[in-house]
């Protein structure tokens, strides 16, 4: 299966939050599904480190790369059919690993 993860969902299992349904952290897991994050929420996490909202245990250039490395996941480019992280879900045909219910008011396959 092919998965689009959105950002709260990357974080928490990254950070081992408890916060992160069984189910996720499966899925994110299992080498057998081909795991993706957008682009835009890297630079969500990047915005959010650079105004202070948020902070990481490590730089974001060290932790961020070598979590996506060792974790498999691959990065969704943006390109102009994908103005939101719900376009690039329906565009792509992804179900997004999220907490979020506003999702599933665009019909996107919401797991958690």
């Amino acid at each position: 299966m092919k998965v689009l993860i959105d950002t709260h969902t990357f974080l928490w299992f990254i950070n081992g939050d408890r916060q992160l349904s069984r189910r996720a952290r499966e899925i994110i897991e299992d080498l057998e599904n081909e795991r993706t994050i957008s682009i835009v929420s890297l630079w969500e996490i990047a915005i959010k480190i650079r105004i202070d909202k948020m902070r990481l245990t490590e730089p974001f250039d060290d932790l961020i790369p070598a979590e996506l490395h060792r974790n498999v996941i691959d990065v969704l480019e943006f390109n102009i059919a994908h103005v939101s992280l719900v376009a690039q879900a329906i565009v792509e045909r992804l179900p997004v690993l999220s907490v979020d219910p506003v999702f599933d008011a665009y019909g996107v396959n919401r797991l958690w």
